[in-house]
C-alpha cells in the first residue's frame, strides 16, 4: 500500500494546483527548461527544513531520497540549476504562495478568535561582502547594510499574516503605509511607527492601534480616569487626550482630531514610565498593557527563523536569491503550523521541526506497521512484551 512521505504531508498545506496557478498568474516558468518553479520551491523548503549548509549539502540530502522525488513531482536536483533559478527569477510566486498560505491561517484565526490581535514590526538582515554591497551599500545606514523584512504577526494564529521588503534605510513608517486595515482588529505597534495620520486611517477603518507616545507629543488633558484597583502601583494615570496642536511641523497637518486615551505604567528597574497611547477607550488600562507586551512575540518570531531557518547564511548573493531565500522561510514556518495543527499536535514548533528534520522522506504508515507486525511476531512467539516506541 502506498504511503506519503513526512515531507509530502507537509507540502499538502500548499497544494500543487493552487500553486500552479500562482505560477501561471505571473508566468513564472515562462522561460523555464525543466526545472519550474515547483521544484525550485521543494528544493527551498527542504533547504530550510534540513538545515543545508551549502548548495552541495542540499543537492546531496536531496538526491540521497530519489525514489520520492517522483511523488513530490519533483527530479534529480542539481546545485548549478537552483543556485541560477534563484539568482533569475523574479520571487514574486514566492511571495504569492506566502500570502495564500497567510490567508489560509487568518481564515482559520478570524473564525476561532473573538478579536484578533495583529504584532507589527521590522528586523534587519545584514549583507556585507563580494556581491552583496553592489546593491546593499548604496542603501545602508549607519547602522546596518542589507535588506529589512517588514511584518505583521498574528498573535492568536502565531503566524505572519503580511510582509514585506525594503532597503535598510526606509522607515517602519513607509511600509506600513501598504498595510491594508481589518475593520475590528488591534494593532500594537513600536515608536517606530508614529504617524499621527496613519493612526487616523486605522481609526477611521473601525480597528483599534496600541503604541507608545513620544516624549515630546503635545496632548490636552481632557478626562482623568480612575485607577482600578487591580492596577494600583502598576497603572500611573489613566487619561483621554487630544492632541494640543493641528501642524505639529511647518507645512505638515495633523489629521488625528478624535479623543486618545493616554495611559503611563510603571517599569520595574527602569527610572522612567511608558507612556502607552490607543483609540480604544473601553478596555481596561491592564489589558492594554498586556497587548502592549504580546508585541514582543513578533520579536520572538524572528529570532526562530534566524536561529531554525536559514535566513541568516545565503545559498546566493544577489537581491533575487536573498529574497526568495527568506520567503521560502516563511513558506517552511507556515508550512509548519498548518502541519502541526492538522496533526493536532501539542509540542512546540521547534519540536514538530526536530522530528521532521530527521524524518523528512520516512513514510510513517509503513513504519508504523512494520513496528505492528513486529509486536505481533513477538506476541505470537510468546517473548517479552517489545519496549520501543515509534514516534507518532
Amino acid at each position: 500500500m502506498f504511503s506519503i512521505s513526512r515531507i509530502q504531508q507537509l507540502m499538502k498545506g500548499l497544494s500543487r494546483g493552487q500553486f500552479d496557478r500562482l505560477v501561471r498568474d505571473s508566468a513564472a516558468d515562462k522561460h523555464s527548461k525543466g526545472f519550474g518553479s515547483w521544484d525550485q520551491l521543494l528544493a527551498m523548503v527542504y533547504a530550510q527544513l534540513s538545515g543545508a549548509q551549502s548548495l552541495r549539502q542540499l543537492e546531496a540530502g536531496f538526491n540521497s531520497a530519489v525514489a520520492h522525488h517522483y511523488h513530490l513531482g519533483t527530479e534529480v536536483l542539481r546545485r548549478s540549476t537552483l543556485a541560477d533559478a534563484n539568482a533569475r527569477r523574479s520571487p514574486a510566486v514566492f511571495a504569492a504562495a506566502a500570502r495564500l498560505l497567510m490567508g489560509q491561517i487568518g481564515r482559520s484565526a478570524r473564525q476561532e478568535a473573538a478579536q484578533l490581535l495583529y504584532l507589527l514590526d521590522s528586523t534587519s538582515i545584514t549583507l556585507e561582502g563580494r556581491g552583496f554591497d553592489a546593491w546593499t551599500q548604496a542603501n545602508a545606514t549607519r547602522h546596518t547594510q542589507g535588506i529589512k523584512l517588514h511584518l505583521l504577526y498574528g498573535a492568536d494564529s502565531q503566524t505572519p499574516a503580511w510582509h514585506s521588503f525594503s532597503p535598510a534605510n526606509v522607515n517602519d513608517i513607509t511600509a506600513a503605509l501598504e498595510l491594508r486595515i481589518e475593520p475590528g482588529a488591534t494593532y500594537v505597534f513600536d515608536k517606530g511607527y508614529c504617524d499621527y495620520n496613519w493612526w487616523a486611517r486605522i481609526d477611521a477603518a473601525g480597528a483599534r492601534f496600541v503604541t507608545r507616545f513620544k516624549r515630546n507629543a503635545a496632548l490636552r488633558v481632557h478626562e482623568a480616569r480612575p485607577i482600578e484597583p487591580a492596577a494600583a502601583g502598576v497603572v500611573l494615570a489613566d487619561e483621554i487626550v487630544g492632541f494640543a496642536k493641528l501642524t505639529p511641523r511647518g507645512g505638515h497637518r495633523n489629521t488625528y482630531t478624535q479623543s486618545l486615551r493616554r495611559i503611563e505604567l510603571a517599569r520595574a528597574g527602569h527610572a522612567t514610565s511608558m507612556v502607552l497611547a490607543t483609540n480604544d477607550l473601553d478596555t481596561p488600562a491592564l489589558d492594554i498593557a498586556r497587548r502592549y507586551k504580546d508585541r514582543w512575540q513578533v520579536e520572538l518570531f524572528f529570532k526562530w527563523i534566524k536561529q531554525h531557518l536559514r535566513v541568516k547564511r545565503f545559498f546566493g548573493r544577489s537581491e533575487n536569491a536573498v529574497r526568495i531565500q527568506i520567503l521560502t522561510a516563511l513558506i517552511a514556518y507556515l508550512l509548519l503550523a498548518l502541519y502541526r495543527k492538522a496533526h493536532g499536535l501539542s509540542a512546540s514548533l521547534w519540536s514538530v521541526l526536530g522530528e521532521l528534520r530527521a524524518n523528512l522522506f520516512q513514510r510513517p504508515n509503513i513504519e508504523r506497521e512494520r513496528y505492528q507486525r513486529r509486536r505481533e511476531r513477538l506476541r505470537e512467539m510468546k517473548l517479552p512484551r517489545f519496549r520501543g516506541h515509534f514516534p507518532q
